[in-house]
């Protein structure tokens, strides 16, 4: 079990990486450099020996293998981003990247996105090399930049360049799984992540003829675009299940004594009552309406107008989701992708799945573990190039009140210090019988 030590250095170092202020704004806009080599020093004192990459000066990764006992064993990845995305500091109770520890909580931007997984990674890996302590199969620990834009610089330069690294890695496990989710009637779920939407990130462009504001023009190409915009923000995309998320369903439903009815979803849903929100984005595809840029003068019609679409997808549908997005957007728009990625399934019923379901119910025995598929993506989807099935495994167990879900990309992001510790627990239990 993860000793003393490696309690009081999940918070310093959670604390050390919020500090270190890695915001990425997109465009190239970030430096991991400095987080990378915090990380590269503390696991360089546990015996291993990180390797850092780079394909943009100063946006680096790091990369560490850890030799199991049993050759024979695939090699499981365990990974996290070290980026973040902006902070205001005028919106926040103290400021983001001060790592602030107060009343039992760590403050900062990447608090629970994701350094404080981070943290627990180093954390383990140093309590390993005081006990000497070698896991079954090998594992790869991978520090990566530019998560939090397209992952060229970090996961997708990696799986493309470096794949050596990761041989042998069949599976792997990273962000937004294991927490503890309050259904608000007394009951503590731990949902674990066992699929990915997949990511189609729109650009349209609606072209018409320029003119004068105050003339008649039916070929108006922000009335165009704003049309299609309307209609893809109003369309109703129809039921899609899939394995995962009917395995989510089915286990929730168990939890509250309900048959789990699939000919009507969303009236097992509304049964499931705080618990839907677990499945009820993933149900379905979805496309939002994000940002629209028209127009240089108040007077003068553009001849050309672009919006930005958030998509996302599940496994199986990409045909459909394209057919859709050509039927909505209609003649006189055209569309591409900005960015794309592919949507992600892991099986719940493999030995990986089990072994993290038995190191949460150690810990939180009053807890429910059930499987769930992220409404977005993660590293997992590059990764999935290498043939690495991913899964979300990030433990924390948070009191009543403190919603997780919404400190991702929010203000005052935190995570309490017994968070931390629950998770290095469960994150050491599960590496060591994985």
């Amino acid at each position: 079990m993860a000793d003393r030590q490696a309690l009081d250095e999940v918070v310093e170092f959670t604390s050390g990486l919020i500090r270190v202020d890695t915001t990425n704004r997109g465009g190239g806009d970030c430096r991991e450099r400095p987080a990378a080599e915090y990380a590269a020093e503390r696991l360089a004192g546990a015996g291993l020996e990180p390797v850092l990459l780079e394909r943009t000066p100063g946006r680096t990764n790091l990369v560490a293998r850890i030799e199991g006992t049993d050759p024979s064993a695939d090699a499981l990845l365990v990974h996290g981003h070290l980026d973040v995305v902006p902070a205001q500091a005028a919106d926040w109770s103290v400021h983001p990247f001060s790592g602030e520890i107060r009343d039992g909580v760590v403050w900062g931007r990447g608090a629970v996105d994701m350094k404080n997984m981070d943290a627990m990674i180093l954390a383990v890996v140093r309590a390993w090399a005081r006990e000497g302590v070698r896991p079954r199969r090998d594992i790869v620990l991978a520090f990566t930049a530019d998560e939090e834009a397209s992952a060229e610089d970090g996961s997708g330069f990696l799986a493309d360049e470096h794949p050596g690294l990761f041989e042998g890695c069949t599976e792997g496990v990273s962000e937004s799984g294991a927490f503890t989710f309050h259904d608000g009637a007394g009951r503590q779920l731990y949902p674990i992540a066992a699929g990915e939407r997949g990511t189609g990130w729109l650009k349209l462009t609606a072209r018409g003829r320029a003119g004068h504001g105050s003339k008649v023009n039916q070929e108006n190409a922000v009335t165009r675009l704003a049309a299609a915009v309307t209609r893809i923000g109003e369309h109703e995309w129809p039921l899609r299940l899939t394995p995962t998320v009917r395995a989510a369903l089915t286990e929730l439903a168990a939890v509250y004594g309900i048959e789990p009815d699939f000919r009507d979803v969303d009236r097992l849903l509304e049964k499931l009552g705080p618990a839907a929100a677990l499945v009820e984005a993933t149900v379905r595809n979805s496309a939002n309406p994000t940002m629209l840029d028209a127009g240089y003068k108040l007077n003068v019609i553009p001849g050309e107008a672009v919006a930005y679409v958030d998509g996302r997808y599940l496994p199986g549908t990409e045909e459909e989701f394209t057919a859709t997005l050509d039927h909505l957007t209609g003649p006189d728009v055209s569309w591409e992708f900005a960015h794309r990625e592919v949507a992600l399934q892991a099986p719940v019923d493999a030995p990986t799945f089990a072994k993290m379901r038995a190191a949460v119910e150690e810990f939180a025995p009053e807890g429910h573990v059930v499987p769930y598929c992220m409404s977005g993506g993660t590293d997992a989807k590059q990764f999935s190039r290498l043939g690495i099935t991913g899964y979300g495994f990030a433990p924390l167990k948070l009191p009543e009140g403190l919603d997780y879900q919404a400190l991702f990309h929010g203000v005052d992001e935190r995570v309490p210090i017994e968070a931390l510790h629950f998770g290095v627990r469960v994150l050491d239990r599960f590496l060591r019988t994985a």
